[in-house]
């Protein structure tokens, strides 16, 4: 599972929280109140997706860095007077 997979997921997830909510609306007839909660207990995967994308990411990162990637990154981004960053930046 990658770090990326998460972030996906969570885009996914607000997308897929509007339709939960737009079709409860137009497809039940239990009112705006049940559809609103459709919408927010789907809402709420976003942030865990997104928190579970960000442990991934260090988790690679750590590996990374694990991998004999230290040395690489000592001699030519720390000589050059910037901070490694994984996410070309």
């Amino acid at each position: 599972m990658k770090s990326g997979m998460m972030y996906t997921a969570g885009i996914a997830s607000i997308g897929l929280s509007f339709a939960t909510w737009w079709a409860s609306k137009n497809k039940e007839n239990a009112g705006l109140d049940r559809a609103d909660r459709w919408g927010i207990f789907v809402g709420e995967w976003a942030p865990t997706f997104f928190a579970m994308g960000v442990a991934l990411r260090i988790e690679e990162t750590h590996r990374d860095l694990s991998q004999g990637g230290e040395r690489e990154m000592l001699d030519g981004t720390y000589a050059e007077g910037r901070m490694p960053s994984h996410a070309r930046v």
